[in-house]
């Protein structure tokens, strides 16, 4: 009949939403390293594509125009000659009728592993400063260590006088005047002196601020005692405590409390920033309040509507 009702049988859909469930927390467990590999993928192949290879081409192009040894034709060569000796040495001719010693088209022959020979001889020999001086093995530890040399001698120039007054204008007269630009470089530089730049932001210790009102307690770094000024009107110590936003703590607030209006966390900065950065889902194991009440009534309404949802899908198709 047309009309006729078909019943659902609760069992499967029972069943269905348990599956569903599984899968999530499946994807849940998996989610973060999956995701933390195709990061570092990402970085890798970035540093590939953009820094890597560029440095790998210039260095063999300028090397290989260096010490390239390359006739166009050999004095007393025959026209169908492939190897002729010239000047106590024996040559080989390439693909396009020019001339290169015998042992550089031999030493890139035998790693070529079957590809075929460039036609050129400066082709020849860029493929010889690639074999020779350009493996991984020995370019990225290189580059490495060049990377880490430029910024040692870049924080030590910058860091005297001169260099923070060149740096500085620069900054001023160049970085910040551009119209896109500034806009980037000024959120880039933001997150990267609050995360890289130990020297002006220190934190001490984490503390609970009633901010921005009583009964209102937000999550605060100590980063100094405070001014003079402040302790001495207020009779008391203060500290100087930055209240980051979230989900970003590249910014925040700068107040200035009482110390004895503040609540010393037992929690370290490394969890403090993960309780910030997830506004405020990741907590502390030590700060999880396991036998809260509100804790187990937010649990049981949650069961509650997972038994819920099978006979409403249920009473759903059924209707």
């Amino acid at each position: 009949m047309a009309n006729e009702i078909t019943q659902t049988d609760p069992k499967k859909v029972s069943g269905f939403y348990s599956f569903r469930r599984a899968v999530l927390r499946g994807l849940a467990i998996a989610a973060p390293p999956l995701l933390t590999i195709v990061i570092f993928i990402w970085i890798f192949a970035t540093i590939q594509n953009y820094i890597l290879a560029p440095i790998e081409t210039t260095a063999r192009s300028t090397i290989a125009w260096v010490i390239q040894d390359v006739h166009r034709e050999l004095p007393n060569a025959a026209p169908e000659a492939t190897r002729a000796e010239y000047d106590s040495e024996i040559y080989r001719k390439t693909a396009n009728g020019q001339w290169v010693p015998e042992k550089i088209y031999n030493f890139v022959y035998e790693h070529l592993h079957d590809q075929p020979m460039p036609a050129s001889g400066y082709g020849v020999y860029e493929q010889y400063v690639q074999y020779r001086w350009l493996k991984r093995e020995l370019t990225i530890p290189s580059l490495l260590a060049i990377c880490l040399l430029a910024l040692y001698f870049t924080g030590k120039f910058v860091a005297g006088g001169l260099g923070r007054i060149l740096w500085n204008a620069s900054e001023r007269h160049v970085m910040q005047r551009l119209p896109i630009i500034r806009n980037v470089y000024g959120s880039v530089k933001q997150v990267t002196d609050f995360l890289l730049n130990e020297q002006e932001i220190q934190f001490t210790r984490v503390v609970a601020v009633e901010y921005p009102r009583k009964g209102m307690w937000s999550l605060g770094f100590v980063t100094s005692e405070s001014l003079l000024d402040i302790k001495d009107k207020a009779g008391e110590p203060v500290v100087t405590i930055l209240i980051p936003t979230s989900p970003m703590p590249a910014t925040g607030f700068t107040i200035n409390a009482k110390k004895s209006e503040t609540i010393e966390l037992n929690i370290s900065l490394d969890q403090a920033f993960q309780f910030i950065v997830s506004c405020g889902v990741v907590v502390p194991p030590q700060q999880q309040t396991q036998a809260s009440p509100v804790a187990g009534q937010i649990q049981a309404r949650l069961k509650e509507k997972q038994d819920q949802e099978p006979s409403n899908e249920s009473q759903q198709e059924s209707g």
